[in-house]
């Protein structure tokens, strides 16, 4: 009987090990962490951190709003960010689509291959521009996830950044518009090289820029433009379709 038992109590405590195991969220190294499985209808400030981590899988021509409310649009984009990566794609972020945001992040919440100073080569700051520069920063880092996004998208080949946040001098100088999106920090030049101009201002479309000026767009033939302004514009006559 006394050997019964205790096979019962071990039991327990596999089983509860087991249970503990399963439901234990991943932690990040220095950045931000989940502590609960995320669903359509929920909502709160990890869902919003969730948004910018997949605000790159809107689908065509869409944006992904960052409002911290799980609605259809999410759990869209999180489903296409679990297919992207080759995970159950049942637009539910738990353990392994963490995981995988996890492996793609640095300890200061950018994506692995975008960093602040690429986005940022003019005031370390992220003072003088249109915005204030807590503002200016986080747009760059929205930016810097969509552009992991598109990057993906394109092979996990390197995207050359030339230009992000100016301040105003620095937007004058470069002989920027008064109401350039570099001053907001989301507006990001893109070089060429492994990719052409038009081939990054193609797939941008997929990815969660409203604004994406490319060849054929005045002063626009040696780079591709990308932002967040409010409303759809998209030239680059010289790209076709």
């Amino acid at each position: 009987m006394l050997r019964k038992i205790i096979q019962l109590c071990l039991s327990l405590v596999v089983a509860c090990a087991g249970v503990a195991v399963a439901a234990a969220p991943a932690h990040a190294d220095g950045c931000y962490t989940w502590g609960r499985t995320l669903s359509q209808g929920m909502n709160g400030e990890d869902v919003r951190q969730l948004q910018i981590r997949v605000s790159g899988y809107p689908g065509h021509g869409a944006v992904l709003g960052l409002d911290g409310d799980f609605g259809p649009a999410t759990k869209a984009a999180v489903t296409r960010f679990q297919q992207a990566y080759g995970l159950p794609a049942d637009g539910v972020a738990g353990g392994q689509t963490f995981t995988k945001i996890y492996q793609l992040q640095d300890d200061d919440c950018t994506p692995v291959n975008f960093a602040y100073s690429e986005l940022n080569r003019c005031n370390s700051t992220w003072a003088g521009g249109a915005v204030p520069a807590a503002t200016a920063k986080a747009n760059a880092l929205v930016s810097m996830w969509k552009l992991q996004a598109m990057r993906h998208a394109l092979g996990d080949s390197s995207i050359r950044v030339t230009s992000g946040f100016r301040s105003v001098s620095c937007n004058n100088a470069a002989g920027g518009a008064s109401n350039s999106r570099h001053l907001y920090g989301d507006g990001v030049d893109l070089g060429s090289g492994p990719h052409s101009l038009c081939k990054l201002a193609q797939q941008a479309r997929n990815h969660g820029f409203n604004g994406i000026l490319g060849p054929g767009y005045p002063g626009h033939g040696d780079h591709t433009h990308v932002d967040h302004r409010s409303s759809r514009f998209w030239s680059a006559s010289s790209c076709g379709i």
